[in-house]
């Protein structure tokens, strides 16, 4: 099993190698938001009522998105741990299980689309409009999610085996799709928000194909026989022993999102509310491409740092760290330069077909875009050295330390620090200050937490050896 290139390659050129690929595969899955907001915002004169109707929808997009990648971390660390260590027959039961779990998932967001897309719009809205067009998205989204959940696994496969570039094919494909059908659906079709639904979704459908057909024709490491798809409940346990903190860390942005918004929601005045609601669901969007970015690269260290793990090779572990966190620092401080650069033009971007008008005019979302991109980005750097480290230690199978990182940098600091500024007559500028702050403290704590965990494993292989 020692052939396969996480346990025999150089680690920083292994990183990369495998990294780049995820990293461009993550910021496209991003991106399939992100465009259709973009989209939407410029459909005319329901682009303002359309981008809000997207923001308060997102939270359910990010939940989908929090349920595949917390299984699908579950399963990556334990098919890299297990090949390392050479368990055949039990990497042939994870992957079998793992398509159970897609399946399960799917059923339980179609009852939510079919049933509660209406109400969760209710509560996130008192415009008729925006209720309307939100549940016609989400329940699109969420029938049809198939695609989103089976690619969520499906990559897992690819990435386990060190294949990130055959999932980086796949997920170019999908918003390669995606994109073409939003511009078609959305302005000669006249489709709507529906367009942008359908768009995203028949671009997940092609992501997911074009994953499993190449995990069946390239995947020699795992066994693709159907009988593995049978439930196995020590197999689902310990899948997610791993999984679940890392599907918490994920619904905490869904929950972030959604608590947010509510904070802002309780400002007396009506157009800050629709103004800061509408340009922080552009500014989330945004955020996540630099976010998965560094997801990408945390990802890649979870698989590498299990492998070698389990191989028992404790200075390539070491390598793994040092390299990964160094790397995740470089990817997002490149991002803050880009976005600290073009902060006028991507603003700009939401914005070409908004009227000035009462519910948010033109000027105002171009100038507080600008804004939020100016302030909140100066946090990413320490992002991404929270969310490294957040990878070695889901490669050490840590539970809690990963999600102490999570909620510190999403919920536990975000919340009473946007409260307060929303308290403050300059809330507008004020309120985007609280993530950079909230990722300087958390990537303190995750120094010491990765500082704790790292003497303790290294401890643990040391031993094996005598």
């Amino acid at each position: 099993m020692t052939e396969n290139k996480m346990g025999t390659k150089k680690i920083s050129r292994l990183i990369w190698s495998m990294g780049l690929p995820m990293i461009l595969s993550m910021v496209l899955q991003a991106l399939y938001n992100v465009v259709d907001t973009m989209f939407v915002i410029n459909m005319g004169e329901e682009g303002a009522l359309g981008n809000l109707a997207l923001s308060a929808a997102f939270p359910v997009q990010i939940l989908m998105i929090a349920i595949g990648v917390g299984s699908g971390v579950g399963i990556n660390a334990m098919l890299s741990k297990n090949l390392g260590e050479g368990n055949k027959q039990v990497v042939n039961k994870v992957a079998g299980n793992g398509l159970f779990l897609a399946c399960v998932f799917y059923a339980v967001f179609l009852l939510f689309g079919l049933f509660l897309a209406k109400p969760y719009m209710r509560l996130m809205s008192d415009n008729e409009t925006v209720v309307e067009m939100g549940t016609v998205y989400l329940k699109i989204c969420c029938c049809i999610s198939f695609g989103s959940i089976g690619f969520a696994i499906a990559e897992r496969f690819l990435m386990a085996t060190g294949k990130t570039i055959h999932s980086m094919i796949s997920q170019v494909v999908g918003a390669l799709t995606n994109i073409v059908l939003d511009y078609v659906f959305i302005y000669p079709l006249q489709m709507g928000i529906a367009g942008a639904a359908y768009a995203t979704v028949i671009g997940q459908i092609v992501s997911f194909l074009l994953a499993m057909v190449l995990h069946y024709t390239t995947n020699r490491e795992i066994d693709g026989n159907p009988k593995y798809i049978k439930p196995q409940w020590n197999i689902i346990k310990r899948i997610y022993k791993i999984g679940f903190p890392a599907f918490l860390m994920q619904g905490m942005l869904a929950l972030m999102m959604f608590g947010v918004l509510l904070i802002i929601g309780g400002i007396d005045d009506v157009y800050t509310v629709n103004l800061l609601s509408g340009s922080y669901g552009i500014y989330y969007k945004l955020m996540q491409t630099a976010l998965f970015a560094a997801f990408g690269l945390s990802n890649t260290l979870i698989s590498i740092t299990s492998y070698n793990y389990g191989m028992g090779a404790a200075e390539r572990v070491q390598d793994t760290i040092k390299h990964g966190i160094i790397s995740s620092v470089i990817v997002t401080a490149v991002l803050t330069v880009i976005y600290q650069a073009l902060a006028n033009p991507i603003s700009n971007l939401f914005a070409l077909t908004i009227e000035e008008s009462s519910i948010v005019a033109k000027s105002d979302i171009i100038k507080t875009c600008q804004l939020a991109l100016h302030i909140a980005t100066i946090g990413y750097i320490f992002m991404g050295f929270s969310v490294a480290i957040q990878g070695v230690l889901q490669g050490f199978n840590e539970v809690y330390s990963p999600l102490i990182i999570s909620a510190l940098r999403l919920i536990v600091l975000v919340f009473p620090i946007a409260f307060l500024f929303t308290l403050s007559a300059n809330v507008s500028t004020l309120i985007w200050w609280t993530f950079p702050i909230a990722e300087v403290f958390t990537a303190i704590v995750s120094y010491f937490l990765l500082k704790k965990s790292v003497n303790k494993n290294l401890k643990i292989l040391e031993s094996s050896r005598i």
